[in-house]
């Protein structure tokens, strides 16, 4: 059974809040153009629409060893498969965003430890559960996807939620691409996935 089977009493629908860290925004380690604006609007959204959620899931980098992932000194990253240190397992830049103090998530799920990771379905939580497996115990068939960055975690997320069999949702005015180019490219690609693509302000109260 796929997860979009649903339950049922109906379609439930998740909030999935992708790396909403300060690594990832302006005065981080790899900081994307915008972040904080858009940590600052997610928490405005959240606060807003938390009734129309069943469940709400953040997701983290969490690095305590990645290997590869990480560029050392004096080796370059090259952007694309290594990267400046970032999401250090421990320290502030990798916690919640503060923007997000007031969230109260129901599930929280940590993810790159000791490899790379993308996709939120690559975390596990402190129970060593899944997100897969989170959002299958709450009968979740639909999701939105929200957070940073749009071309990179927020993408795979998304894609991954679809290849799963969930209505997905990404909201454009709550993420962020890593550069303008990038984002179109993540956005084509999601459309053609099956991706739902939409802003917000759009959405039924």
């Amino acid at each position: 059974m796929s997860l979009g089977s649903g339950g049922a009493g109906g379609a439930r629908r998740a909030l999935l809040v992708v790396d909403v860290q300060p690594t990832f925004c302006e005065g981080g380690a790899l900081p994307v153009a915008g972040g904080n604006d858009v940590a600052h609007a997610i928490a405005d959204y959240a606060r807003e629409h938390r009734a129309s959620y069943d469940l709400v899931v953040t997701t983290q980098d969490w690095h305590v060893e990645p290997g590869r992932h990480f560029a050392v000194p004096p080796e370059e990253p090259d952007y694309v498969d290594t990267w400046p240190p970032h999401g250090v397992a421990g320290t502030a830049e990798a916690e919640l965003h503060p923007a997000l103090a007031d969230l109260r998530p129901d599930a929280s799920v940590r993810k790159g430890a000791y490899a790379a990771a993308y996709s939120g379905f690559e975390g596990v939580d402190d129970k060593g559960r899944e997100l897969a497996d989170i959002l299958r115990e709450a009968e979740v068939a639909e999701v939105d996807v929200v957070g940073i960055a749009e071309s990179h975690c927020v993408r795979a997320t998304a894609l991954d939620a679809i290849r799963l069999g969930l209505h997905t949702r990404v909201l454009t005015d709550l993420t962020v691409p890593v550069t303008p180019e990038q984002g179109a490219a993540a956005r084509a690609e999601l459309a053609a996935a099956g991706a739902v693509l939409t802003a917000s302000t759009t959405l039924d109260a």
